[in-house]
């Protein structure tokens, strides 16, 4: 039996060498959790290497502490103190084992489904994980993590056990070390010291956060006498939220060293995390503000206004993508597994796509707005029947203020589909109206007024010289209708009222200057006789001759025959001091 056991143990112990020199040969070797023995051993080594490390102050044997980490099950300490956490416990075991007995790797079980093994004289579990990614490998349990600075206490005064390492070269918390018997007391779990320096660390968290407005303060009034303004604009922006996470990363500090355990100190990791990630989204979204700021100060130096509209949309989405990652990287690092849940929400993908279907119609129209660019900030246009003027551009709606001063808002799904009449692009405005004389109007009077009319079009800067009309157009029912079509190149709607205002004005002047009357709606009642009065209307002439030779005196050739008029008047069309184009006729109406 003892020729047995002697070739066993001596295998047992080489494989243990083996594997001790080969955990420092390859540091990136991955850690052995198959069953019980592989765990307690890989945490063992690695410890021995830290304790090693720490003797002779090689950072490289002091990174093994990780290793032994490794073989903790640490899924119920908080994310953001895990790996201290971890560390001190590592350190705390590896202290209480040294003290209670020598291992002998021998008699620790190498069944991979062995179940949960104490070890020896404690209540120090190793356990297969029952879940996650590492299922089935053995780990140091979540309790005997929890328990373990409580093991140390009770059995720090032990020597440590002949042949083991000697512990890890564990030392209390200076806070620990010196604080009175008194402080040692609980109040609702918590000890009075702990208590004490929780209130302490709220207090110099608030007086740092002065201290970083104050610093602030004095900047700015070094970056006043610089001669640029956006240094002045950046350290505003970012006093505040730089004082608020200073703040956090004091109370963070305070917690770690107090040494705040089981509920409570997940409540006040909790309120810290959730400080520390307002205040970095803060800081975020004022960065993110400063440079709207600056891109707005950009578009407004060019002359066009499609910049200023792709300025607006590139900073609102700025924003809400800092603050809705600022949110989702808290929660997540609060504990809540907010990616596998947005992944989750695949199942659901197609009824959230049909809820926000509009949403996206609006926010692709709004898209295709900017780059097919039908109109501009300022533009008046006319969509689906909606008049004014456009005032903003953003995900979902086009803002149009009416001339009544009411403001529409039109989905950037239909705007992007519907056809648009931007009256502000328009590079003439046109002007078509009539202008009615009396009946009782010479010939010669009428064509003296069409000439006037012209030259006053001629002499206004603002029209275009190139195509236009003064013509007799029509005999009204009540008056000679002459109709006046021109355009005026005026950059908006005041200049052009202003414009149309001095020419018809001058019309007026024209008129009175030439004794024309203007005509309105009349009508003429004639009395065929009065008591000795002779008739109203001439007697109808019946001398055929006579009158034919009459109306051929307006034919070809005739003595009456101005078939291009008297003269005076030269249509725009042919007038030679008008461009080539007008005299071509026009592309009419």
């Amino acid at each position: 039996m003892r020729k047995r056991i002697l070739p066993l143990l001596f295998l047992a112990w080489f494989t243990i060498t083996i594997d001790a020199a080969s955990i420092r040969d390859n540091p990136l070797a991955p850690v052995k959790r198959d069953h019980p023995r592989d765990t307690l051993k890989s945490f063992m080594d690695a410890m021995e290497a830290y304790r090693e490390g720490v003797e002779k102050q090689d950072e490289e044997l002091m990174a093994f502490l990780d290793k032994a980490v490794d073989c903790l099950d640490l899924s119920e300490v908080a994310d953001i103190t895990r790996v201290q956490e971890g560390r001190e416990a590592a350190k705390l075991l590896k202290e209480v084992i040294d003290r209670l007995v020598k291992v002998d790797y021998a008699r620790v079980p190498d069944d991979p489904n062995y179940g949960v093994w104490r070890f020896p004289k404690s209540e120090i579990k190793i356990y297969p994980k029952p879940d996650g990614e590492e299922k089935g490998e053995y780990f140091f349990t979540p309790r005997t993590v929890a328990k373990a600075n409580q093991y140390y206490e009770l059995i720090k005064t032990r020597p440590y056990i002949k042949g083991t390492g000697g512990g890890a070269h564990y030392k209390v918390s200076f806070v620990e070390e010196y604080i009175p018997a008194w402080a040692m007391e609980t109040f609702a779990s918590v000890a009075y010291w702990q208590w004490i320096g929780l209130f302490a660390s709220i207090l110099l968290g608030l007086v740092m956060k002065s201290v970083a407005r104050l610093i602030g303060s004095l900047v700015m009034r070094m970056t006043s006498k610089t001669a640029s303004k956006w240094d002045d604009v950046i350290v505003e922006s970012l006093v505040s939220p730089v004082a608020l996470f200073i703040a956090s990363c004091v109370w963070f500090g305070s917690i770690y060293i107090l040494r705040f355990e089981d509920l409570f100190q997940v409540v006040l990791i909790t309120l810290v995390k959730a400080t520390f990630f307002i205040a970095v989204t803060w800081m975020a979204y004022r960065c993110a503000d400063v440079l709207a700021k600056f891109l707005e100060h950009k578009a407004q130096q060019t002359k066009t206004k499609l910049d200023d509209q792709i300025v607006k949309l590139i900073t609102r989405s700025l924003k809400i993508a800092v603050v809705i990652f600022g949110a989702l990287l808290g929660i997540q690092n609060m504990g809540v597994e907010v990616f596998s849940l947005l992944a989750g929400l695949g199942i659901g993908g197609l009824a959230v796509a049909l809820a926000a279907k509009d949403t996206l119609a609006n926010f692709f129209g709004s898209i295709m707005i900017m780059i097919d660019r039908p109109f501009q900030i300022g533009d008046w246009v006319i969509v689906k029947g909606q008049e004014g003027t456009v005032e903003d551009v953003g995900f979902r709606s086009t803002k149009i203020r009416t001339f009544y001063n009411s403001l529409i808002a039109v989905p950037n799904s239909e705007v992007a589909i519907s056809p648009i009449d931007n009256m502000g692009r328009r590079q003439y405005r046109r002007v078509k109206t009539y202008v009615g004389i009396t009946y009782d109007t010479p010939p010669v009077k009428i064509e003296a007024f069409l000439e006037g009319i012209k030259n006053i079009i001629k002499a206004n800067q603002f029209t275009r010289k190139d195509y236009f009309h003064v013509v007799f157009n029509e005999f009204g029912s009540s008056s000679l209708d002459i109709m006046l079509y021109f355009f005026l190149k005026v950059p908006n709607w005041n200049e052009e009222l202003v414009q149309r205002q001095n020419i018809f004005l001058e019309i007026v002047n024209l008129a009175h200057d030439l004794g024309i009357d203007f005509a309105f709606p009349t009508q003429s009642l004639h009395i065929e006789t009065f008591p000795e009065k002779q008739p109203v209307r001439q007697p109808h002439r019946t001398d055929q001759d006579e009158m034919a030779a009459g109306a051929l005196a307006y034919g070809p050739k005739g003595s009456k025959a101005q078939p291009y008029g008297s003269g005076m008047h030269t249509p725009p069309h042919k007038d030679p001091d008008l461009s080539a184009d007008t005299r071509s006729g026009g592309d009419g109406e």
